[in-house]
């Protein structure tokens, strides 16, 4: 390994300082660029693979491989060993992993094995007595804060905040199935953090900002590649969000327990309501900023591209002159530039089904002792029911607004039954809300699901996907859909042959397996051909 890229700090592992060394940046950059790297998986236009990890991260392997930091990955990996084994390893590094589906609502809150992780870079190995947090930029006072020091309740106030970390990939497999794009899938859960509230600190340990700034930076321990570049984890969230008490949050401990490695220990930042990318793990220094931070993770990534985009092109010469023209083009890979997308930051309003349970399910539950009736079945099952099917799920919006109001159609979005207040969960500023729904279905075969949510400023969700899609499929915000198979076993004729079909020994699953029996006999159908002929009998 190059000495320039060993560890910066004495109990920091994991950790190289980037930014402050533009020398090694260059260094880094001349090195990455001599090199070529696999490129990334493919994951969108072909089946994901069913192993467990699903993807291999081999090229952001490589990248650390050729400036000598192969023990990063090797340590993630332990990491996610040690605190994340059950979880759907989505990639293997930088580690993303999924909650599984009977995992997620095991509870309202998330348990701190099962809850989703999200990461861009290795996984940092930091003592908690050699930790220090530093701030400075437009302060009055620069600082440097060991941990022990922020915990001291006599010095900052201490707060306890619910919330729901989504990352902007969440339900992103909608887009993709409709119109592949670029990105991955996860999914979001609520959290309660511990910690003191950035706007505390500022003020008396830097004795405030200077009017100049606007913005606060977040530079997080882990590496980042980007384009053959390397920097340290960087973002911002205006000095206005900071400014509302406890919406950041410098937290250290979470859902009553220190965090675990894989969130950020010994210290992160929360940003509640904001999408999952700002609140930084791992933070070791914040900057104030006259302006958003220049990271490649606040300017490039986590980009909205709308639908459309109106341009001027040139469309025709005559002699020299060249005539611009307006025109509406799709934003996508022949077109997209940092500068036509805009940041995404506050999540907008969103839901999902986590629906009915049946017999099987409940057995599958209680041979893993889960205590409770969970996301069951995914979209595509078949559901026997006598008129009532029951659906579970979840609705957030971000920015402080609560859920007030869940509403399922089970006709695709036309109409709508409004879940009972007593069958939602209690609202909180920044966390989600949990629903249960008894819905009528008389319907028989195969119907789509819908459902949608309102919040406390009157913000719902389009109806269709497509409504939504932009190139980098983020926030997808439209009402969640499933297709289930009803049967109806309150119909005569529906109980009658799920009674044959139990006698004969046969289960009803799979659906499109053929059944090995004649469907009527032939006496009941010489009888209903003779009442109800084929043809015409003039």
């Amino acid at each position: 390994m190059p000495a320039i890229f060993t560890d910066e700090k004495p109990g920091w592992k994991g950790y190289i300082e980037w930014e402050d060394y533009p020398e090694k940046k260059a260094e880094a950059a001349e090195i990455l660029n001599s090199q070529e790297f696999s490129l990334p998986p493919e994951f969108q236009f072909v089946p994901l693979p069913k192993t467990n990890p699903v993807l291999i991260g081999e090229r952001w392997k490589q990248y650390h491989h050729a400036l000598g930091l192969n023990h990063f990955f090797k340590h993630s990996w332990d990491v996610v060993q040690e605190e994340k084994p059950n979880l759907i390893h989505l990639l293997d590094f930088p580690y993303n992993g999924e909650t599984r589906r009977h995992q997620l609502l095991a509870g309202k809150l998330t348990d701190n094995k099962y809850h989703f992780v999200r990461n861009h870079g290795g996984v940092p190995d930091i003592q908690e007595d050699k930790y220090e947090l530093e701030i400075g930029g437009l302060v009055n006072k620069h600082v440097k804060l060991t941990l022990k020091e922020l915990k001291d309740p006599s010095r900052f106030p201490q707060e306890e905040v619910i919330v729901t970390l989504q990352c902007s990939g969440t339900r992103r497999i909608e887009q993709i199935l409709q119109y592949p794009g670029d990105g991955d899938e996860l999914i979001n859960a609520p959290w309660v953090y511990r910690g003191v509230p950035l706007k505390k600190v500022l003020k008396i340990a830097c004795g405030g900002v200077q009017p100049e700034c606007k913005h606060l930076e977040f530079i997080g321990a882990d590496t980042y590649f980007k384009k053959n570049n390397v920097y340290n984890y960087a973002v911002s969230v205006p000095l206005r969000k900071v400014r509302q008490s406890e919406e950041v949050l410098l937290a250290w401990e979470m859902n009553g327990k220190p965090l675990p490695k894989m969130h950020g220990y010994p210290l992160r930042i929360v940003v509640a309501g904001y999408i999952g990318a700002r609140s930084t793990k791992w933070v070791y220094r914040i900057n104030a900023l006259a302006e958003p931070s220049w990271g490649p993770v606040q300017q490039q990534e986590y980009l909205y591209y709308t639908s459309q985009v109106r341009a001027r092109e040139p469309r025709a010469h005559m002699g020299n002159f060249r005539r611009l023209t307006p025109s509406f083009s799709q934003i996508g890979k022949q077109n997209a530039r940092f500068s036509n997308g805009f940041s995404i930051q506050q999540m907008p309003v969103s839901s999902v089904f986590l629906t009915h349970l049946n017999d099987n399910d409940k057995k599958k539950l209680m041979q893993t002792s889960y205590r409770s009736a969970i996301i069951y079945p995914e979209d595509k099952k078949v559901i026997i029911h006598d008129g009532t099917i029951t659906l579970r799920g979840w609705a957030y919006s971000g920015g402080g607004n609560w859920v007030e109001r869940v509403e399922v159609s089970p006709d695709g979005g036309s109409v709508w039954y409004a879940v009972e207040e007593e069958h939602l969960t209690e609202k909180h500023y920044y966390a989600w809300r949990l629903w249960k729904i008894d819905l009528p279905v008389d319907a028989e075969g195969w119907l789509e699901f819908c459902v949608r949510t309102w919040d406390s400023s009157n913000n719902t969700e389009p109806t269709f996907v497509r409504s939504a899609w932009n190139w980098d499929l983020h926030v997808t915000s439209s009402c969640h859909r499933i297709k289930i198979y009803s049967v109806n076993k309150s119909r005569p004729a529906t109980a009658a042959r799920l009674k044959e079909l139990k006698n004969r020994g046969v289960p009803f699953e799979p659906l499109t397996r053929p059944l090995e029996f004649e469907l009527e006999t032939s006496h009941d159908f010489k009888a209903a051909v003779a009442k109800h002929p084929r043809e015409p009998l003039n």
